[in-house]
């Protein structure tokens, strides 16, 4: 595995590879700095972070490459942009407004994007206008009605910015979550607490994933594509879906640990949302791996082809 990694950063060479969206994007980044990190001798490696913790850069000076990770949950504008105190109970997003976050991701090689988890709910708050001005104008936007709006806001500055021959960009597809036993054919009222093995029920796919949302993600993708931007879907939903017991349930430790008196009401504060590692992620960044040089020995073939 050291071996393979250790080519893409050859690959990555002075180049930024950014991942761009919610934690579980975050996770994906960590699962990507460990992969190459073991093969890189400690006086060559370094970890920073900028703009108040919402952009975090993993440095191999040997190549001069990064390895990037910048928050922004709903890829627009929202009142959840801060990465430490974001939980509000009243999610407002800008849906026309996403160049505060996209100076911090301008100019890179490789972008990975993902946006899902925190659009999950029958409708969202979205404001025209700015935050604190009393012309602000507020309404309640049904999904994935919303969901495609943004995302629309996403792709426009997509086409005017991205230099097509300079960068690859891919977005990740929804990650599912293991929240109701019942589904798996478990005990109804459990989740994913104590699963110690993956499903075994071919093409199971849980509620938690709606493929309403997957296809708003495709045409706009495929709306970009017939103007000229190629965006590749990373697919890595069915594959996930299996697993339910690769979840860190009640031994997160990222944030505050569980308390023990947490820890003994597992259905309430269990993690089925997010991944442990080494784990699910890792197999997600060894098929954007494989995505990267695909797509970077199409480039070297068409140029070939051109001559």
């Amino acid at each position: 595995m050291a071996v393979t990694f250790l080519a893409l950063l050859e690959r990555l060479r002075n180049k930024r590879l950014v991942y761009v969206g919610d934690s579980l994007n975050r996770g994906q980044w960590v699962s990507m700095v460990c992969l190459v990190e073991s093969a890189i001798p400690p006086n060559l490696k370094s970890m920073s972070a900028k703009h108040n913790n919402s952009l975090l850069i993993f440095k191999a000076s040997e190549y001069n490459a990064t390895i990037e990770y910048y928050w922004a949950p709903l890829l627009v504008e929202s009142n959840s942009d801060d990465p430490v105190n974001h939980r509000v109970p009243d999610r407002i997003v800008r849906v026309q407004a996403i160049e505060k976050h996209a100076r911090h991701w301008s100019n890179a090689d490789i972008l990975v994007f993902d946006s899902y988890l925190w659009w999950r709910r029958s409708q969202m708050k979205v404001l025209w206008g700015s935050f604190g001005s009393p012309d602000g104008i507020y309404k309640d936007v049904m999904m994935p009605r919303a969901y495609e709006m943004a995302l629309n806001t996403w792709s426009d500055w997509l086409e005017v910015h991205v230099n097509r021959s300079k960068t690859q960009v891919f977005f990740v597809s929804m990650s599912p979550t293991h929240e109701r036993a019942e589904e798996w054919d478990g005990e109804e009222g459990q989740n994913c607490y104590a699963e110690t093995e993956p499903i075994a029920k071919e093409g199971y796919w849980g509620s938690g994933s709606d493929p309403g949302m997957m296809r708003v993600v495709e045409s706009v993708v495929d709306q970009l594509k017939a103007r000229g931007l190629g965006v590749q879907i990373l697919n890595i939903t069915q594959l996930s879906e299996y697993r339910k017991e690769a979840h860190p349930s009640v031994h997160r430790q990222q944030w505050e640990p569980l308390t023990e008196e947490q820890k003994a009401k597992p259905i309430s504060y269990a993690d089925c949302f997010h991944w442990c590692l080494p784990g699910v992620p890792d197999v997600w960044n060894e098929l954007l791996y494989a995505h990267i040089f695909h797509n970077r020995t199409q480039r070297l073939e068409n140029r070939v082809d051109g001559l």
